[in-house]
Order: C-alpha cells, then structure tokens, then sequence
C-alpha cells in the first residue's frame, strides 16, 4: 500500500486518477541514461517554491523534466542520473521527514519514501547533497544541466568543481554538456500512457468550452465565462494550463489579453483560449463565437476563412509531411480569403510572397503540446523544418484580427478577431484530433451559444 507521502504526492501531481506507472517513468529514465552513456552524469533540480505575495506561495508545480523522469512532486530536490554506476544509477536528494512541517504543509516522502514509492536506487537527505554529489562529479567525465535554469544550484555546482580543481590529485569533468537537446527529443514522441493523458486533458477542456458557450449571453463579463471554466476544471480534478484568455468585442483581437472583465455586449464575438492541465499534461483550446448567438454577415466571413484555414492545415498533418506545411496551407487559405472578401487586393501568390496577411494574421498555426502548453523540441533539424512523426502532439490554431482603427479596412470589419485551435496528436496513418466533440462550423457554434440560457 503505497506511503501517506506517497499518497499526498499523487494529489499534488494535480490528477484523481494519475496515468502515469512508476514502470513508465523508469522506461523514461533508461531511454535517457542509454543515450548519455557511461562516464556521465546528468544533474536535474526540482522546481524552487515561489512567493506570489508577502508569505503566500504559488501554487507549486514541479518542473516537467523533473517530474517527467520521476514521478516526485515535492520542492527541495535533486535528481542525479549516473548510467553504470554500480552502487545506483539513479539517485535523488530529497527533504527529510519532520513531524512538525507536515502538520503544516502536508506529507513528505522523504529518502525512504523516495526509495520506496518512486523507484530511486537510493536516496539523501538534500542536506547531505554537499557531501556527496561532488564525489560522484569527481568520477564522471561528462557533466549534463542546463546552466542558467536554476541560478543558485549553478553556483553549488560550480562551487563543487572549482573545490575539485584546487584540491591536488582530484579529477574533474572533461565537458559541461546542455541536457535540454537530449531529455528534450524524448519528450516529443509521446507514448501510450502520455496520450492516454493528453486525450483526458482535451476532453475536459472540450466539456469547459461547452459549458462556457452554452451559459454565454449578452449582460455577462468576462470572468464569469472564465469561472465556468475553472469549476468544470477543478471538478474534473484538473487545473488551468496557462491563464485562460477569454475577450469579448475589441478585446478578441489583443493575441495575449487577460484583464478578462469586459462586460459582454449583443454583437460581440467573443474569443476563449483556455485548456487544463491533468496529470501534468496540457490541453490546448480557442474557440470564437457570437454573445447572442448569431454571426453577423461580416462575423460570419471571417470565421468560414479561419475554419477553411484550419481544415487546410489539418489535412497536412501526418507522417513524411514537415512542420511547415500546416501553416503554409493555412496561409494560403487566409491570404485568398481575405482578398475574396475584400480586405486584401492583388494577384494570391504576390500576396503571400509579400506576407500581406501579416497584419490579420500574425502568428504561426502551432505549437508543440504536450507538460508544457507550449512544449519542448526542436521544430528545425540542420535548418531544415522537421518531418512529422507518430506520437507527437501539436495544436492547429489560425486565426483572423481585425483591430479597430486597422487602416484601409472599413468600420465594419474592426473587432473581428477570431481563432479556432484544436489539439492534434501524428498517428502511424495520418492524425487524430484529440479535441473532437467541440462545434467547429458556425452553424454548430451557433446551435451551442446561449442554449443553457434558454
């Protein structure tokens, strides 16, 4: 029966029903320490506490290499990966017990429970960590951190090997080596428990945009959406991914607006961008739709553009296809758009050869998903733009802004500003979209908005 550390663990790791076996995270673990190879260590710091104010902390969430390699949540911690070490090639430095602390801020694992529920070959005290990190350093010749991530545990290693070099007869590494590129290309392809994870975080992100569509009417603010979509987070035992943008009318065409209190108005649009985190995997969604539940003439050009720019880049998603190719398709797909519509007049190819679109559109059609919203790997491989594999995840999100004041567009069009995004994981066969379910067509949104209202 797992530890009451363990236990408190699992809640912190933000999930009811955790995806993740310690079968997986040891499979993680292996895959790295084979590609770093013998002679190596690979240091990884936990994330640090913060202060939002005075002595109220953030809510803590561990950082996603760390937590993606082991499975710990807790702050004060220090993973040490060593391929081939005879005496554990993984070990971890953690906070000790105390009776008195977790009265007040709950249960720890401690080295024991590190051992125990979390599969360390052995575990410290973080205390000890001065004592005896620098002696495994000393028989490695190859150190792998990121330097610059974590500024006061960069001064304890180098502290370590600087003491290494002034004693006489000690060694030190050959090479301080970034671990980013490596742990980083791992977490790109996801596996089977990591989908399973995604596909959770997308279908309760698609009930929250439901829900937020269905109670929308004019009258409302702002906020109130973006509280329909925390309750229907937290109640599905899930937390916000990154602050949910949600602007009404003019606020639709600000890309990163979070004032969020605008009060709703008949013949706004209004823009969500808002998705959830379960057991630290992320989903990603934006929908755009009429507060009275009715697209205008105008309203309604701008979302079929978007929509036909999304369909086109989601047909270029599968394997053998690169990562440029979605947005070029979605490119040309607004670029024509807008001149059909007016907004944009010249012969198609000189427009988008002369990024004409840049002022409606001026964001790329995606981004990587996965721990993090906008996740890690490289999207270039030796300058050239990366084929697409199964098991990666990525979003598909054009859209169209038109700002009030926008020059040489009349009045009419200002404050139309809409983007339709959607979560899309690369399948053996061509793509699956994880976030189905949500109306996409107008006529779908339509039937949506305000019907809780009725």
């Amino acid at each position: 029966m797992p530890s009451a550390a363990a236990a408190a663990a699992a809640a912190a790791s933000q999930s009811t029903e955790p995806t993740m076996s310690p079968k997986e995270f040891a499979r993680r673990r292996r895959q790295l320490m084979r590609i770093l190879g013998k002679g190596s260590v690979a240091l990884l710091p936990a994330a640090p506490a913060k202060i939002r104010n005075r002595d109220v902390e953030y809510y803590y969430r561990q950082d996603s290499d760390f937590f993606y390699l082991s499975g710990f949540a807790e702050p004060e911690a220090v993973m040490a990966l060593v391929p081939g070490r005879g005496a554990g090639e993984y070990l971890l430095f953690c906070r000790d017990r105390d009776p008195e602390r977790e009265t007040w801020d709950g249960a720890r694992a401690g080295p024991d429970g590190a051992v125990a529920d979390y599969d360390a070959d052995d575990a410290f005290p973080i205390s000890d960590m001065d004592d005896i990190l620098p002696g495994i350093i000393e028989q490695c010749e190859k150190v792998y951190y990121n330097l610059g991530m974590h500024p006061e545990f960069d001064q304890r290693l180098i502290g370590w090997v600087n003491a290494l070099r002034e004693r006489g007869g000690a060694h030190t590494p050959d090479e301080f080596i970034a671990l980013d590129h490596q742990l980083h290309d791992l977490r790109l392809y996801k596996s089977r428990a990591e989908l399973t994870a995604l596909r959770r975080a997308a279908r309760i992100a698609v009930g929250a945009h439901r829900r937020g569509m269905a109670l929308c009417r004019p009258g409302m603010h702002e906020y109130e959406i973006e509280a329909e979509f925390v309750h229907e987070f937290r109640s599905r035992g899930a937390r916000l991914s990154y602050l949910p943008i949600v602007g009404s009318g003019p606020n639709s065409c600000t890309l990163h607006y979070h004032a969020n209190n605008r009060q709703l108005e008949d013949g706004d649009l209004l823009l969500v961008d808002a998705g959830c985190e379960y057991d630290y995997y992320a989903s990603d969604i934006t929908r755009t739709y009429p507060v009275n539940g009715r697209f205008t003439a105008e309203q309604r050009i701008i979302y079929d553009i978007v929509l036909e720019a999304q369909e086109a880049a989601l047909a270029q998603i599968a394997p053998g296809k690169h990562w440029n190719d979605p947005h070029v398709a979605a490119v040309r797909a607004i670029t024509r758009g807008l001149r059909d519509a007016g907004l944009l007049k010249g012969n198609l190819r000189t427009l988008i050869r002369e990024r004409a679109y840049r002022p409606f559109f001026m964001h790329r059609t995606g981004h990587w998903l996965g721990m993090d919203v906008h996740d890690v790997g490289d999207y270039k491989v030796s300058d050239h733009w990366r084929l697409l594999e199964p098991g990666m995840v990525l979003t598909v999100e054009p859209g169209i802004y038109i700002a009030p004041g926008t020059r040489k567009v009349p009045k009419r069009w200002w404050g139309i500003g809409v983007r339709i995004e959607d979560d899309v994981a690369v399948t053996r066969d061509g793509h699956e979209l994880l976030t189905r379910g949500l109306p996409r067509t107008a006529s779908e949104v339509e039937a949506v908005v305000g019907s809780a209202a009725h």
